[in-house]
């Protein structure tokens, strides 16, 4: 769907230059490295657009939690006593972090969020092949918050449109950080947040962000964020590919076969493509004996 003529003549030309493109060209998909971008304000990035979209999303597509919180959690955070559209409009003194979820729900910023994908499909689909399930989520943060300890299943670019922050990020598929039963847990159905240690923090990276910089997120790379002395919007556009479904695909194989004695082997990171563990399990799955 299009959005309205406001919205899109908001963007930029060109949101991630030729630079930029070459840059995400040689790091895709499993080095994380930073981008510029040229989206540093836009209608829909407002607090007021995004406390109104957030009233608009489903509950299930929003969350919410207080941001003084530490790296590690043992499950979902607290609330902090407010609505989400509360929480952002009082941003710069909710001590909170919010973000909105599968934006692409709402047609204007469905059409940001594939006009932004858009620019980089043909680097994409180069490595990985079809762009599939394009999501959106919006991340709006006070001073100072905390996003702990956690990961996500999709390839992922962070623009930071407002504020700053540093996500700490960890290799993918490392078991000194994520042990194989976090990952097979999560995509059975499990938590994505992460025990922590803090013997591995200096095995992190940092990585810096300002308003006209974005950060490449590896799948499931490990990551916590620290949020700057003001208030934070950003940006996560994000996709899966076939490769990535394979992973988790396996990773599911592999819980079936824990359950049932097995050591399994971890599935193998890109270029491995783990057809035999992900086509199993879609066997199962199609024959109704996997249980989900």
């Amino acid at each position: 769907m299009n959005a309205p003529a406001r919205f899109t003549d908001a963007l930029p030309a060109t949101v991630f230059d030729g630079p930029a493109r070459t840059r995400f060209a040689a790091h895709y998909p499993e080095t994380p490295h930073i981008l510029t971008h040229s989206l540093t304000s836009h209608p829909l990035l407002e607090i007021e657009a995004l406390a109104a979209l957030a009233e608009r999303l489903p509950l299930a597509s929003v969350e919410y939690n207080r941001g003084d919180l530490p790296i590690g959690v043992d499950g979902k955070p607290g609330s902090n006593g407010m609505t989400i559209a509360e929480t952002i409009r009082r941003v710069a003194e909710a001590e909170s972090w919010a973000v909105l979820k599968n934006i692409e729900q709402v047609p204007a910023y469905e059409a940001l969020l594939m006009s932004l994908l858009e620019e980089i499909r043909p680097e994409i689909e180069a490595a990985t092949g079809a762009m599939l399930t394009p999501q959106g989520f919006i991340f709006v943060s006070s001073p100072n918050s905390v996003t702990p300890y956690h990961f996500d299943p999709e390839h992922n670019i962070l623009l930071q449109i407002r504020g700053s922050k540093v996500m700490t990020q960890f290799p993918a598929g490392d078991t000194r950080f994520v042990p194989d039963e976090a990952h097979e847990t999560y995509h059975s159905g499990g938590p994505r947040e992460l025990m922590w240690d803090d013997a591995m923090l200096p095995h992190g990276t940092e990585f810096a962000l300002a308003p006209g910089e974005a950060l490449f997120v590896p799948v499931m790379a490990p990551h916590f964020v620290r949020n700057g002395p003001a208030p934070s919007v950003s940006l996560s556009i994000t996709w899966r590919s076939e490769w990535s479904y394979r992973e988790s695909d396996a990773r599911i194989f592999n819980a079936i076969l824990r359950e049932r004695g097995f050591r399994p082997s971890a599935p193998g990171r890109w270029p491995q493509q783990n057809y035999a563990k992900a086509y199993a399990f879609r066997a199962l799955r199609k024959l109704g004996l996997t249980g989900s």
